[in-house]
């Protein structure tokens, strides 16, 4: 098993983990079998609890794990599926730990970080690495960890410890530490300043850790003399500091280290057989990179939700929406509307926010409702799916989008005058949405419905059936405390509101359709988990479809975006599209070559007159 740690220092949220899910594609481009483990040096048991604005988004895994939102870069990159001990956190190993000293396994001895944390860690380490994550129960061959944090943060020095012995227990062929850092540059002098890193460096050296790659973040590139003062002071050769700015996508850092030749490195440094060259699978990484950065066309999707301040709150729904954008040939517009500026309480306190968020509510392409909890800006949720389904505009909502739309039809619909949420209004006179009878209401961590679950779709007539293949079923990761009532199903479905698909017992309402509407669907499931660069969620998929007008043709050619063989008459809007966007280029192209040529002739006629 070869490891490879991944460290940053100078700031947090530097993109370790971006830089850690493109090692891990460049190798697995390489042939080589990869997993991740992240680890998170916070003392809760695992990210279930926190909120949004604390730590971004809580990804949750096919086995029920709620972990940091840095493993859905890893399973999206890498297009593998990890498990919840793929997330270390502090409290998970203190929990293992003081649970073994409760059982006596330490035979009296006094419990101390070091040796029985630092130990902990590395028996952690050891078993998690050699978990299969392809789906062909194979072994990985490499392991890469991202440590969490800062060096020097007081949480991660017993993970820092734990691998500065772990080094030494692997074999130096086993282990490579790659330290990410920052490279600022101060605008007063446009200067790259390697001073932050250099010292990051030496405190990471005074740990124990000497690192074999630094990777060094900057607006624009590395120059070389920066690049030769960092291998100078940090003890690494030059070609060993890499220099990662910013790009125009995620999907470039990939093909950037590919291009520092750093599958050579590793090859040679963890004695590897990898190819040289890149197979199929890093090729189609560069096309995607290429085709997010040439789309010209826009949509414009609106994402009602609660905590848009922060764009982690809603990481994986954005990826999900990229994605998408991408199969259907346009590029993302996303709009951020916090819910309560849709409320009238909003007109009162703040006339400006609340006609800014309607407009831009009204101007977009379609309309996404996201997960969350609580009471706060539920109102604006609703008020939002009652603009989508009054005015035909395409609607996603997943989880609590669901519960909106449900609420809103009862209310608007079927008259039901209070119909709410139990979580919202425990003595609502219609509870239309319920708690699960299962929920332990004494815990919160770890007590929802949560990971991989069954929907049966119980009508062939259903444009999400379609748009997963027109299967019998569907497994998708759930994370939910509450569900629609199953006892009222049936007063929505005769007012057009058909639940088409439902868990394997039948009970619960898992997909929502409204009739007579171009696509106004809901999800109690969160599709978003399993997206991938090149195969887009269905649902999300879906959505953009419908925004950009192409849902109806993509259906009738069989849920096909590039269809073969067809003569000019049998054409579709998205072939047309296409067309047009390369007779655009083409037209371009040919006026590009005629102004050059008129310079050149000019040139030559100048050069003739001085003679």
């Amino acid at each position: 098993m070869k490891y490879i740690l991944v460290t940053g220092g100078v700031i947090s949220g530097i993109g370790k983990g971006v830089i850690a899910s493109s090692i891990g594609t460049v190798l697995k481009a390489g042939g080589l079998r990869t997993t991740s483990i992240k680890i998170d040096p916070y003392i809760n048991i695992d990210a279930g609890t926190f909120s949004p604005y604390e730590h971004g988004e809580v990804f949750v895994l096919d086995d029920g794990g709620e972990v940091d939102l840095d493993l859905g870069n890893y399973e999206r990159f890498l297009d593998i599926t990890l498990h919840r001990d793929n997330n270390i956190t502090t409290g998970k190993i203190y929990q293992q730990v003081i649970n073994k000293e409760r059982r006596g396994d330490y035979l009296g001895k006094t419990v101390q970080v070091v040796p029985h944390i630092t130990d902990a860690i590395q028996e952690w380490v050891e078993r998690v690495a050699r978990i299969p994550v392809d789906g062909d129960n194979k072994e990985p061959e490499c392991c890469i960890i991202e440590l969490g944090g800062t060096i020097g943060d007081i949480e991660g020095m017993p993970f820092v410890e734990a691998f500065r012995q772990f080094q030494f227990r692997v074999k130096q062929e086993n282990f490579i530490c790659v330290h990410v850092s920052l490279i600022p540059q101060p605008k007063t002098t446009g200067e790259q300043k390697s001073k932050p890193t250099q010292n990051s460096v030496r405190e990471l050296r005074g740990l124990g850790l000497s690192p074999d790659l630094i990777m060094c973040r900057s607006n624009t590139p590395l120059s070389s003399d920066v690049k030769r003062k960092i291998s100078m002071f940090c003890h690494v050769p030059p070609e060993q500091v890499v220099s990662v700015p910013d790009c125009s996508s995620i999907y470039r850092v990939p093909l950037l280290l590919d291009e520092e030749n750093l599958v050579e490195f590793f090859a040679q440094r963890l004695k590897l057989s990898l190819t040289k060259h890149p197979q199929n699978f890093l090729m189609k990484w560069r096309e995607l990179a290429d085709k997010h950065d040439r789309l010209l066309k826009e949509v414009t999707i609106s994402l009602v939700g609660k905590y848009t301040k922060l764009e982690d709150s809603y990481a994986s729904v954005i990826k999900a929406l990229t994605h998408a954008s991408m199969a259907v040939n346009h590029k993302l517009n996303l709009k951020y509307i916090e819910a309560t500026d849709l409320e009238p309480e909003m007109q009162r306190e703040n006339p400006v926010r609340y006609h800014e968020a309607w407009q831009q509510l009204c101007s977009s392409n379609g309309i996404l409702i996201p997960g969350g909890f609580g009471t706060r800006g539920v109102h604006g949720k609703v008020l939002a799916a009652e603009w989508a389904r009054k005015t035909k505009k395409p609607y996603l909502g997943v989880c609590l989008g669901l519960q909106c739309a449900v609420i809103e039809f009862a209310r608007n619909v079927l008259g039901w005058q209070g119909a709410n949420s139990t979580e919202l209004d425990p003595s609502t006179p219609h509870p239309v949405v319920i708690e699960m009878p299962e929920h332990n209401p004494g815990q919160l961590g770890g007590t929802m419905r949560l990971g991989k679950r069954r929907t049966e779709f119980k009508s062939e007539r259903s444009i999400l059936r379609s748009l997963y293949g027109s299967v019998d079923h569907i497994e998708e990761r759930h994370r939910h405390r509450y569900e629609v009532n199953p006892e009222l199903v049936s007063a929505f479905e005769e007012k057009g509101m058909k639940f088409v698909g439902h868990d394997v017992d039948g009970m619960r309402m898992e997909v929502m359709e409204l009739q007579d509407h171009p696509f106004y669907t809901a999800v109690q499931f969160h599709p978003e988990y399993i997206s991938r660069p090149m195969k887009p969620s269905p649902p999300y998929h879906g959505l953009l479809l419908a925004a950009c007008g192409k849902l109806d043709s993509y259906i009738a050619r069989g849920c096909r975006l590039s269809p073969y063989n067809k003569s000019d008459s049998d054409l579709t809007s998205s072939d047309e599209d296409v067309i047009q966007e390369l007779e655009q280029l083409t037209l371009k192209a040919a006026a590009a070559e005629q102004s050059n040529a008129v310079v050149r002739e000019a040139r030559k006629n100048s050069t003739s007159s001085n003679s």
